[in-house]
């Protein structure tokens, strides 16, 4: 069965100075304490000193009973502008974060292009793929107010 492809499309706004907003998002070891979908991040390599090439063991789980497993390897940094990493494992593809100043909102836009590989959410992704949506939509708004509360 082909893997199911996603387009995603999240956007986070915090009444907030955008280089505390881009630290936050941008130390993924401590998604943990703030965003709950998060459920394990560990550094298997640090990459050099801005963090291009740091890798990253990430386990996620939202409100459905699986939890996805990826490596999550840093690609490119623009500095509190533009961050892109390349994900494989229970998910393939790209994620990245554009981040900007409006005024006194900081704002974060997160794109993920990825596709599915477990085999058994390639067969059920007919039925199911709106309910795996929802449920990424539901770990980013969690993630969102997490990062708000601080």
């Amino acid at each position: 069965m082909a893997a199911t492809d996603y387009r995603l499309i999240t956007v986070w706004r915090f009444a907030a100075p955008l280089d505390a907003v881009y630290a936050a998002v941008c130390d993924p070891l401590r998604w943990p304490e703030w965003w709950p979908d998060a459920r394990r991040i560990v550094e298997l390599d640090a990459g050099d000193a801005r963090g291009i090439g740091q890798r990253l063991q990430c386990e996620w789980q939202g409100g459905l009973p699986y939890r996805l497993r990826f490596e999550l390897l840093t690609t490119r940094i623009e500095s509190a502008m533009f961050v892109e990493g390349r994900v494989a494992g229970d998910l393939a593809g790209i994620g990245r974060c554009r981040f900007a100043q409006e005024g006194e909102v900081a704002v974060v836009r997160h794109e993920w292009q990825v596709r599915t590989t477990p085999r058994w959410m390639n067969l059920l992704a007919p039925l199911t793929h709106p309910v795996f949506r929802l449920n990424h939509a539901r770990a980013m708004q969690r993630g969102g107010e997490g990062l708000a509360r601080g």
